[in-house]
């Protein structure tokens, strides 16, 4: 038997078709199918996503309080100064402009140039006594003029004890013992002119008058007077010309002490204590009917002086050496002693316009000699307390006191100075 199949056959275009729309309805089912299993999820996914909705909300709602927040920070804070911001940008540029520079790679310890030479010291010395008082330093200006009006007064008080007798025993003296009070009022007036050379060389000169009065009161034991005799005199008579010239050794650059040389020339044109007559009130007590105005001899004296600055004080101290010459009078040749002095002080600046000074000043004078005989008692010690005080009164112009006050009993008791030196 012969076996037939049974199999349709189909033209070849059919064919195509019927496989094209298998495969598109194979398609569409499975997108239907994922589509709608994406449309209808599960439960638990359902709740996954409510979680998480839930916990973003929440970030937002925090961020939001956190912005708030910070809103509220930026409204209270005070604006910033405008000097700040310069300062920053300054600084952003400073920065900048060193990141451009190029680093190096060792740093070189040496210096970048020489120091500035020291200038030389300037030291106000108007309190200081025997110095000059200007605006500039230790002397006068170079080209200047100082024109220095002074009034000076001064006032001694002693009592002294004088005898012309010989004495056999200790308690046994014949002769003339007098006891003799002497009070002395003496007034100066001066006028000074100071002129720069150069400034380190300055020449003075001064002219001045006294006027003097003494009281006496003598009662002389041994005579037998039974009533004080007071006796009063007086005088006034321009005093000696006094010359000087001072010379700045040193510059003090170097920051160490100032050395100054001092040369002063007295010339006597005053009236001389050999020219003045006496007269004997009673026997062996003699008194002078006029007072002297002047040494009447020539004196040369040297000295030196050292300043040292201190800011705001100046220490300072001189010695000296003065040479008196012999001279003839009628009494023979008189050759006034010798005189060796030093003194020292502080002067302290106050301020700007004031100054105070204290120093000491002593005075040794040798014995003086007739025709190379030696004078006993004729040996003083003048020591003297000196307290000064100046006051720029203007730019050229100072007032200057000083107190002089004697420690020793050859000394005045009290000697005032007022001194206006004037620049021109």
């Amino acid at each position: 038997m012969k076996k037939t199949d049974n199999h349709i056959i189909l033209p070849r275009v059919k064919r195509y078709k019927l496989f094209f729309l298998m495969l598109a309805m194979s398609v569409s089912t499975t997108s239907y199918c994922y589509a709608q299993g994406a449309a209808e999820p599960s439960e638990s996914a359902k709740t996954k996503y409510q979680l998480e909705l839930e916990r973003q909300s929440k970030i937002l709602i925090q961020q939001g309080r956190e912005i708030e927040n910070l809103k509220r920070l930026i409204k209270n804070q005070p604006p910033k100064n405008n000097q700040q911001r310069k300062s920053s940008s300054t600084n952003k540029k400073t920065q900048q402009a060193n990141n451009k520079k190029p680093k190096s790679s060792a740093v070189i310890n040496k210096p970048v140039g020489k120091a500035p030479p020291k200038q030389a010291t300037r030291i106000d010395v108007s309190a200081i006594p025997k110095l000059s008082t200007n605006n500039s330093g230790v002397l006068t200006r170079s080209g200047t003029l100082i024109i220095e009006p002074r009034l000076g007064y001064s006032y001694t008080d002693s009592n002294r004890v004088f005898l012309d007798a010989y004495s056999f025993l200790p308690a046994l003296v014949v002769g003339l013992i007098d006891l003799r009070e002497i009070k002395r009022h003496t007034f100066i007036g001066s006028l000074g002119a100071r002129y720069g050379v150069n400034d380190r060389w300055e020449i003075d000169a001064k002219f001045s008058y006294i006027g003097r009065n003494d009281s006496q009161r003598s009662r002389p034991v041994s005579v037998g007077v039974s009533e004080d005799e007071i006796f009063t005199a007086s005088g006034g008579d321009m005093g000696d010309i006094e010359l000087s010239t001072r010379y700045q050794l040193n510059s003090g650059a170097n920051g160490g002490a100032i050395y100054v040389f001092n040369l002063v020339a007295t010339i006597p044109t005053g009236t001389s204590p050999f020219e003045v007559e006496y007269v004997e009130s009673n026997p062996g007590v003699v008194f002078p009917t006029e007072l002297p105005t002047g040494s009447g001899f020539y004196s040369v004296q040297p000295s030196l002086t050292a300043i040292y600055s201190t800011d705001p004080g100046v220490l300072f101290g001189n010695i000296s050496y003065g040479n008196n010459l012999a001279t003839d009078e009628d009494v023979g040749q008189v050759n006034p002693g010798d005189s060796v002095g030093f003194s020292f002080g502080l002067g302290l600046s106050l301020n700007d316009r004031t100054s105070m000074s204290l120093s000491y000043s002593h005075k040794h004078v040798l014995k003086s000699k007739i025709d190379n005989i030696k004078i006993e008692g004729s040996e003083l010690d003048i020591g003297q307390l000196i307290i000064g005080y100046s006051f720029n009164y203007s730019t050229t112009t100072n007032l200057n006191l000083s107190l002089n006050i004697g420690v020793t009993d050859d000394a005045p008791d009290v000697r005032l100075n007022f001194r206006v030196p004037m620049m021109f």
